[in-house]
């Protein structure tokens, strides 16, 4: 038997925001996205590497206020990248925990993303 990996859906409330943030200020790319009509809600997938996430406008599919965390070869690299952008609604840092480095983010929706030199 064997399982693959849980793909998180996280709940967004806007698409230009949260189109903003993930695939402008974090470097996601956009590999598919679905609607059922033009004027219903979006529900995409995004990925970065092997991390995968799932972004729903659909109100029954999840709920706000998630914690994940996404590990990452080179953290140190990775802050420097988001720093360098200047992004006006998040300048996070890296934080030395008893296990290793953690830097957290939250998405405009109240998701905390934390990506960790694990």
């Amino acid at each position: 038997m064997i399982f693959g990996n849980a793909v998180p859906i996280l709940r967004i409330f806007d698409e230009a925001k949260a189109r903003e943030f993930y695939i402008d200020f974090l470097g996601f790319e956009i590999a598919w996205e679905h609607r059922f009509e033009p004027d219903l809600p979006l529900y995409l997938e995004i990925s970065r590497g092997d991390c995968v996430l799932h972004l729903s406008e659909h109100h029954g599919d999840c709920c706000p206020g998630a914690a994940l965390r996404i590990p990452v070869d080179d953290l140190q690299g990775f802050h420097r990248e988001l720093l360098a952008k200047q992004y006006g609604y998040a300048r996070p840092g890296i934080e030395e925990m008893p296990w290793g480095l953690d830097m957290s983010v939250k998405d405009p929706f109240g998701n905390r993303l934390t990506f960790t030199d694990d």
